[in-house]
């Protein structure tokens, strides 16, 4: 076993109990992001209570020096009420699904992009200007590793506001 040392980013939605994501950095040099279930979890619908503890996002080094990456596997509730991820999508569904203005801003700041998660010369180039709806393909964001905030900004908007939208404390027009 390892231990990890956490940093503790704060949801704040307003009538709601806040949510904590920890950003855990791993003895063994590990590093990946969850929904961290509190002692005493508050009220709240069962598809968010079920995303605690489950559907981590790992960020591992990339081909690239000094460069970090994380999926950008969406979640979504299946019919009982469980988050589950889809993997493999086309750019044009993954922007539907997240808004491609979310995505755009995601990737404006230097050095941040979307790109195909696996370095293969049948993946299509994944370009939000003209996002491309006929190959499904595994997508990840490449981030410098001394950014800490983008890789939290992309597990909450990919794997916890899917859940809110879902659950009815986002509507779907809410940033």
């Amino acid at each position: 076993m390892s231990r990890a040392r956490a940093i503790e980013w704060e949801l704040e939605l307003p009538g709601q109990p806040s949510l904590t994501v920890h950003d855990n950095h791993w003895v063994n040099g590990e590093r990946d992001l969850v929904l961290h279930k509190p002692t005493v979890v508050p009220e709240m619908p069962a598809a968010l209570s079920n995303l605690h503890n489950r559907l981590r996002s790992g960020i591992c080094t990339s081909a690239r020096p000094g460069e970090l990456r994380i999926m950008v596997f969406p979640t979504y509730v299946d019919t009982h009420g469980r988050p589950r991820i889809k993997k493999s999508l086309t750019t044009a569904d993954l922007a539907s699904a997240m808004g491609l203005h979310h995505l755009r801003e995601l990737t404006a700041p230097e050095g941040v992009r979307l790109e195909a998660a696996f370095d293969r010369p049948d993946l299509p180039t994944v370009d939000l200007a003209d996002p491309q709806h006929e190959k499904p393909l595994q997508h990840a964001l490449f981030f410098p590793g001394a950014d800490d905030e983008t890789p939290v900004v992309a597990f909450v908007r990919f794997r916890i506001v899917p859940v809110l939208r879902h659950i009815g404390w986002l509507s779907p027009d809410d940033d």
